[in-house]
């Protein structure tokens, strides 16, 4: 009797790594997860130990490999967090540096010496992304001004810089692989959105040497095979590379444009498939959502910086010792935040605003707002900077957005979803899996080796989703937004006064 094959997939987070194996049928068999800690060395400095994701990878992996018996491992597909930057040395494999997270923001300085000379612009035709230090290749500068001849290492190819996928593959496939997919390279605002490849000029910007970036290859493909460790054997294709919001995008079966997912985590990504790249006239992102050999799919993204992140804050804040769960379970206690609005701009705002000198406000407070009131409009305010994105992409995308995908762990709120699908006045569709992002990773692991055959097999698979319809007023809806509209404004003003 021949083994079960199975699909393994990992998904590398900011606080958590899993690992999952998937049958042919798209049913998740067995699952592991490992927790990872996040340092603050700085106000405004996010950053990670390297060999710490690493770590959490092969643990994740073993313990779900463990559980699996005789099943042969037919591809490995990676999902990973975006933007974060590492930089290790090509001979040892060691991290020459902090590994950079995605929410950093050590590079706003540069980035505004970058935009006062005119660069903006430029910067925002080649890659699709706007001068911000959420993307990676500021962090590389970082990382590389802040390495003992870091530049000339870099130029010589002694040291190696990517994503945290390139990093995972290099360790992977014991250092003989230095590889992205296009979409991560997309977001380190160093790849030309129309060619796919490393633009010269933006390299010559952000004074990166080419001799230190990865291959870029399709988020569908195998880029190389494993070298062995713990229960993984060696000689497995590694058969995708995936940013883990273009996966959960990629999980939804959202495959065509007119669909639009939000992916509600620490901060939120609502992004849309597109056919070509666009120029976004309202504070979004064109991005790769991914590629298969021959094919690209581009996509609208906007990236909203503290959703998740507000309810944890407000948790820490008030002292409740179950975090954002507790925060959760108070807000659910009153029917609405009577009047209450919290703009959780602790860094300033991301898309559709992009207002680095916005500032935190909460106001609309009486002598009746009530811990439980603030509570709600923390949560509340996850639904309204959700809605300012859907609505700036469908101007941007200029067709019917109908309903809205959703996935992460916020998404389990019920009454949240109720209040987004009001908010938004269009249905909202949630998917029953919390591991999406792991999902879209193994079904382009499994389409690169052929154990799923095509797009439309994979839409056949069954997924499990709740459907929530708008039931508020229009009347009522305004009235809200005019107050979001409000604290918005107020948030904005708060530096300039």
């Amino acid at each position: 009797m021949s083994r079960p094959k199975l699909i393994l997939a990992v998904d590398q987070g900011t606080t958590n790594t899993k690992a999952l194996l998937m049958d042919r049928a798209g049913s998740v068999l067995l699952r592991a997860s490992r927790p990872l800690a996040v340092s603050f060395p700085q106000p405004g400095w996010v950053e990670q130990d390297a060999r710490d994701l690493w770590t959490s990878v092969t643990e994740a992996v073993d313990e779900c490999l463990a559980q699996c018996g005789d099943a042969e491992i037919a591809a490995v597909g990676i999902s990973n967090q975006r933007e974060s930057a590492v930089v290790w040395d090509r001979r040892t494999g060691t991290p020459a540096g902090p590994c950079v997270i995605w929410q950093c923001r050590r590079t706003a300085a540069f980035c505004d010496e970058l935009r006062l000379s005119g660069l903006d612009a430029t910067i925002r035709e080649r890659s699709g992304l706007p001068l911000d230090p959420l993307f990676s290749a500021s962090k590389f500068r970082w990382l590389l001004d802040h390495i003992e001849d870091g530049a000339a290492r870099a130029a010589a190819g002694d040291l190696r810089a990517g994503t945290v996928d390139s990093w995972l593959l290099w360790n992977l496939t014991g250092g003989a692989v230095h590889a992205t997919d296009a979409g991560n390279a997309s977001r380190t605002q160093l790849l030309n959105l129309e060619r796919c490849a490393w633009d010269a000029e933006l390299l010559g910007i952000f004074a990166i040497p080419a001799a230190c970036l990865p291959e870029v290859r399709a988020s569908s493909s195998v880029v190389g095979t494993t070298a062995g460790f713990g229960r993984l054997p060696a000689g497995v294709p590694v058969a995708s590379l995936v940013g883990d919001s273009h996966a959960a995008l990629f999980g939804h079966a959202a495959f065509a444009p007119g669909a639009v997912k939000a992916t509600y985590g620490t901060g939120s990504s609502l992004m849309s498939p597109l056919d070509r790249p666009v120029v976004s006239a309202h504070g979004l992102s064109t991005t790769v959502a991914w590629a298969q050999p021959g094919r690209i799919r581009y996509a609208l993204e906007g990236n909203i910086t503290n959703t998740g992140g507000a309810v944890q804050w407000l948790g820490d804040f008030l002292g409740l010792a179950g975090g954002a769960e507790s925060v959760a379970r108070l807000a659910a206690g009153v029917a609405d935040s009577a009047g209450a609005y919290l703009v959780p701009a602790f860094a300033g705002l991301g898309a559709p605003h992009w207002d680095a000198g916005a500032r935190g406000v909460l106001c609309g407070l009486t002598r009746g707002t009530t811990p439980a009131h603030v509570a709600r409009a923390t949560v509340d305010s996850i639904a309204y900077q959700v809605a300012d994105v859907f609505q700036a992409m469908r101007q941007d995308a200029a067709m019917p957005l109908p309903a809205l995908f959703a996935d992460g762990g916020a998404s389990r709120n019920g009454r949240l979803m109720q209040f987004q699908a009001d908010i938004l006045a269009c249905p909202v569709i949630r998917s029953g899996s919390a591991d999406l992002s792991a999902i879209g990773a193994a079904w382009l692991a499994g389409l690169a080796v052929g154990y799923w055959e095509s797009l439309d097999e994979l839409q056949r698979l069954p997924r499990a989703t709740t459907r929530f319809e708008p039931a508020m007023r229009e009347s009522r809806r305004a009235e809200l937004l005019s107050g979001w509209r409000d604290a918005l404004g107020r948030s904005r003003s708060a530096v300039s006064g």
